[in-house]
């Protein structure tokens, strides 16, 4: 096996070389190494494993780097394989290696984020719920990408991308098993026990589009929940883990530990607390894809929640967060409250009036967005065909001379126009403001909007 020492240079395919730094860490496949490229920082993975097909599996990452189709990385998450290196040694010792971007240090990658700690024993959390949010939209997104280029992940799993608890920035790494959907991964890697695809596990389907999608669920359902999503009673009444009771649980009988219609593997108080404190807070219809994506999704691939899917609902999800308790601040997801009844904070039982809401429509899409002071509108709101979910398009603020008058700020490129109820119709320049009233139309650029009482 070649291991690399600091100051060793290693010569790229097609010519230049790559300096050799620090040892970064070892993975099932091989080791990462910092190394330097042309007075730069990046990052050099080495296979130290066996191959099913070398040959094309180097092909496929050839073409990953130099194919105009495919050579471009699906969007800025990726840290897209940049060059290829010559092989080194002779016949069964002959391995090879290629460079991609480095990853910065303020990303974290995806165990500590589950641990709640780094491997210094410093903590790790989100800066707000808001930001982790954010952060399954960059993931679901990046994915969207890739798939809309034709091309499949293959080996999504908890060690492949990192995030940045502080902005909700995604980087996902490994992409040398991408492959064109529909073609079987030269590499002979299915995936991670856990995240793949029972179909997979049984050994009845390849790695593709579909079975992509099964893995991102688990990737979110941990995200959110902070728990396996097949882990429950029946997990632990294995006294251990065989190949024959892995099959079972991951492939020939999976089972939701949430499953509507089949309680057998519910989580267990006092073993799987994260998951049993966190599945309630979260609104039905968020808990109804999860429930689509591992009941019925695991018997019929098709009808697993797309990429697409998942980004118009996590759109959803982060509209309904409500940062307002009057008394403590607490906040909430709204999505299954009656909207004629008070609300009663969970953090300190006081009871306050529902808020408003800006209901818009956007094509076929409806929104229903709850207003308090630095809630933001972005332009999948209110842009024509847009799906972009970071443009900020306009904030709710206060009045500084009264703050119990609230608006919304115009921070869009557009004017708007409104209408209150029996009035005449106004323009809002971009930087104005629209003060928020019972019965108030709005009419953006694409989209009509009414603020409910």
């Amino acid at each position: 096996m070649v291991e690399f020492q600091a100051g060793q240079r290693i010569a790229l395919w097609g010519g230049g070389e790559a300096l050799v730094g620090k040892l970064l860490g070892r993975g099932g496949q091989g080791a990462v190494y910092e190394v330097t490229v042309d007075g730069k920082p990046c990052a050099l993975k080495w296979y130290t494993c066996h191959l099913q097909d070398k040959a094309a599996f180097k092909e496929n990452l050839r073409q990953n780097i130099e194919d105009p189709g495919r050579s471009l990385a699906p969007d800025d998450k990726f840290l897209w394989p940049r060059f290829l290196t010559e092989d080194l040694g002779a016949g069964k010792t002959e391995s090879f290696g290629y460079v991609m971007a480095l990853r910065p240090p303020e990303f974290t990658d995806f165990p500590a984020i589950l641990n709640g700690k780094d491997g210094k024993g410093g903590k790790v959390a989100f800066a707000s719920t808001e930001v982790m949010i954010l952060a399954a939209l960059n993931l679901v997104n990046a994915f969207r990408s890739l798939h809309r280029k034709g091309l499949s992940y293959q080996d999504l799993n908890d060690g492949n991308f990192f995030i940045n608890t502080e902005t909700g920035d995604v980087l996902i790494c490994d992409n040398d098993n991408v492959t064109p959907d529909g073609k079987v991964n030269s590499g002979g890697v299915g995936g991670k026990p856990g995240y793949m695809a029972p179909e997979i596990v049984r050994g009845d389907a390849h790695p593709s589009e579909r079975t992509d999608c099964h893995s991102l669920a688990v990737v979110l359902f941990k995200l959110f929940f902070r728990h396996s999503p097949l882990q429950g009673a029946a997990y632990e009444k294995l006294p251990c883990m065989t190949e024959k009771r892995e099959m079972e649980l991951f492939g020939t009988n999976p089972v939701f530990v949430y499953d509507p219609d089949d309680e057998s593997n519910r989580p267990v108080n006092g073993v799987h607390n994260n998951v049993i404190k966190l599945w309630p807070l979260f609104p039905q219809f968020f808990r109804d894809a999860f429930i689509l994506s591992f009941a019925k999704g695991m018997k019929d691939p098709q009808v697993r929640m797309t990429d697409n899917a998942w980004q118009k609902l996590l759109v959803r999800l982060r509209d309904e967060w409500y940062v307002g308790c009057p008394s403590c601040g607490k906040a909430m997801f709204l999505g299954d409250n009656d909207a004629a009844a008070d609300l009663q904070c969970s953090g300190c039982s006081a009871s306050f009036s529902y808020p408003r809401r800006l209901g818009l429509k956007q094509g076929s899409v409806l929104y229903n967005i709850p207003l308090f002071p630095g809630k933001k509108l972005y332009a999948c709101h209110i842009v024509k065909d847009s799906d972009d979910y970071r443009t900020v398009s306009g904030e709710v603020v206060m009045n500084k001379n009264n703050p119990s008058l609230w608006g919304i700020k115009n921070l869009s490129p557009e004017t708007w126009r409104i209408k209150p109820p029996g009035g005449e119709v106004k323009e809002i320049a971009p930087g104005g403001a629209v003060p928020i009233g019972p019965g108030l139309t709005i009419n953006f650029a694409a989209a009509s909007g009414n603020i409910s009482e």
